[in-house]
């Protein structure tokens, strides 16, 4: 029998974020919890229906601590979190052949930059010369110090994300045939001095999702055993962000050098189009005024799943100002208004601030007198990946015609999970304000008339410019002009 040990670690952050993560923001499972995943579309689920599938294959779980996005990690919980990781892994390397290693890739922490770098070079010194397989969001930021102590990868392919399952398989499928010593990966990677948001991502419809077309094409073809091209998260402000190329080829340098140049060549001209296009909130509203089927209004500013506060009320104090009077359905996070609720009851009325909660340099409290239509413990389950939410005590407001999910903690809110677990259906209001760059179409595109991309302040605007940038490498396309690019590829390999 070969072991294999799991390990997983999962934070997206946005430094821009004034409120600081901690330990508690994981969700932690260990040993035989790890199982949990198993048939769920996450990366440790496809990567278990792997390995299941081999009689001379035996798991050994060790650890998942999985957390939604947020500020940066602090320092306090970045000791925590990463001596529980590694007394985890220390006490089950000596048994094992093999580590495979679910990670986002754009941590961030006081004090430690590279958090992932940090995890896999303590895995690599304590397993020597045995395989470490990683899987990768195509948000994250792969570091130098994170290439040099891996064996393979595999990178998500779609966004917005529905391959988590599908990634994990590919991981899990490479490290066997490392294991089975039938190949000996080479890994070229291109840096490209590029940050990028915006519809073009999105890879059924875009000019992001053509190249990663190519890269599925090569390894369909077995040019490559892997290829990906990530974007990195703009807002996770670390000194190796960027987009970047990887092609890892079976021992063939030049190979993964050619086809990595060329991908990275292909890229940089299309930057441009791959750039936020946001309308001004004002300019929104008075459209939205005359559709008369409903519109959603993204919030990707205050998106808290890419890492931003979800206390923004920057839309629905304009609304209230611009006298919209359609119906309207909007979330924002605010502990102290959910308690007032809870204090008051369902039916109940209450006067309250709503926003500005968090981060009250951005968004001004506003004052409201409302109704207290339902209570609930913050408790869902994400559409796409089944992953459980907790967002503490909710309650949801009315007031004039405004319907308001207020939440104690910032949860993800890419999709429909949270305004259904609270009897709320979108399709029932005329304006949604959906807190996510993007959703899967058939949540709201497919039946709303408009989506408006609203130009709204926030830790996680796509006006990249704004958000001030002081750690990442420069110059920088767009926080830079006149940026040049001539394309090297570095090669790894162990």
């Amino acid at each position: 029998m070969k072991r294999i040990l799991i390990v997983e670690c999962m934070q997206e952050i946005s430094s821009f974020n004034p409120m600081p993560s901690g330990y508690e923001n994981f969700h932690i499972r260990r040993g035989e919890e790890v199982y949990e995943q198993r048939g769920k579309n996450l990366s440790i689920g496809g990567a278990l229906a792997v390995f299941e599938a081999r009689r001379d294959i035996e798991v050994i779980p060790a650890i998942s601590a999985r957390s939604g996005s947020a500020g940066l990690l602090s320092a306090e919980g970045w000791r925590k979190l990463s001596g529980r990781i590694m007394a985890e892994v220390k006490a089950r390397i000596d048994s094992v052949d093999a580590v495979y290693f679910s990670l986002h890739g754009a941590m961030g922490a006081d004090g430690e930059l590279d958090p992932e770098g940090f995890l896999l070079k303590e895995t690599r010194a304590l397993a020597g010369n045995k395989p470490i397989v990683i899987s990768l969001d195509l948000h994250g930021i792969l570091t130098d110090r994170m290439l040099k102590q891996i064996d393979g990868l595999a990178i998500y392919w779609t966004y917005p994300h529905v391959d988590f399952f599908d990634t994990g398989r590919r991981a899990a499928e490479l490290l066997l045939r490392i294991m089975d010593r039938l190949v000996k990966p080479k890994i070229a990677r291109v840096v490209i001095p590029s940050l990028v948001r915006g519809d073009e991502l999105i890879t059924k419809i875009g000019c992001y999702g053509d190249l990663l077309r190519e890269c599925t094409r090569l390894e369909a073809e077995g040019v490559a055993m892997a290829a990906g091209i990530m974007i990195g998260n703009p807002f996770t402000d670390v000194p190796e962000l960027c987009s970047q190329v990887l092609v890892m080829t079976d021992g063939d340098d030049e190979v993964a050098k050619r086809e990595a140049i060329r991908l990275a060549e292909e890229f940089w001209p299309l930057r441009f189009r791959m750039q936020g296009k946001l309308i001004s909130l004002d300019r929104a509203i008075a459209q939205a005024k005359s559709i008369e089927g409903p519109v959603i209004f993204t919030d990707a500013a205050d998106a808290t799943s890419s890492g931003a506060s979800g206390d923004s009320n920057a839309i629905i104090d304009a609304l209230r100002r611009a006298s919209y009077g359609k119906r309207v359905l909007a979330p924002i996070v605010d502990a102290a208004a959910a308690e007032a609720a809870v204090k008051a009851g369902v039916g109940g009325e209450i006067e309250v601030t709503l926003g500005g909660s968090v981060d009250p340099r951005r968004y001004t409290p506003m004052k409201v007198r409302a109704r207290v239509k339902l209570l609930s413990d913050g408790s869902a389950r994400l559409e796409t990946m089944k992953a459980p939410l907790e967002a503490g005590p909710t309650a949801v407001l009315t007031f004039d015609n405004f319907t308001v999910l207020v939440m104690s903690r910032s949860v993800s809110l890419f999709d429909r999970a949270m305004y259904f677990a609270n009897g709320l259906n979108p399709r029932d209001f005329d304006l949604i304000v959906v807190k996510s760059p993007h959703t899967e179409h058939h949540m709201f595109d497919s039946w709303s008339e408009k989506n408006f991309n609203i130009d709204a302040p926030g830790a996680t605007s796509a006006n990249l410019k704004s958000l001030g940038h002081t750690i990442c490498a420069r110059p920088m396309y767009p926080l830079d002009e006149n940026v040049t690019f001539a394309p090297r590829a570095a090669i790894y390999g162990r």
